[in-house]
């Protein structure tokens, strides 16, 4: 799942740690002009990186609100091996791991499958 909120949070955060490391550079010049200029741009980097996460959350719990309804049940290793023939067998079946953000969020400790109907 490509998530255009953690593409721009990465952007946003490298834009960021790039005015962290002119800071020094700009201090040693002693220019407060460009010093309040720096720490204006990071307060609005930082609140925009606060607005994004807030988004990137809301929306998986919205997903995993979403799932919660669907039948589910632990994907054994077997299955797992071959996750092909499972997602050919059982239409429309969606695979969370516990370890991605979807996962950590749902609070799973094991894969987990959601589909409409038992499998």
């Amino acid at each position: 799942m490509k998530e255009i909120e953690k593409a721009e949070i990465k952007r946003l955060s490298d834009m960021l740690d790039a005015l962290n490391h002119k800071d020094a550079t700009v201090i040693q010049a002693g220019n407060a002009e460009l010093i309040d200029k720096h720490e204006e741009e990071k307060e609005k980097l930082t609140a925009e990186i606060a607005r994004l996460k807030e988004v990137r959350v809301k929306k998986l719990s919205t997903e995993a609100q979403k799932l919660e309804k669907l039948f589910s049940r632990e994907i054994t290793k077997k299955e797992q091996a071959d996750m092909g023939t499972l997602k050919k067998t059982v239409r429309g079946i969606v695979v969370v791991h516990p370890m991605t953000a979807l996962g950590r969020e749902m609070g799973l400790k094991v894969v987990t499958g959601f589909a409409k109907k038992a499998f």
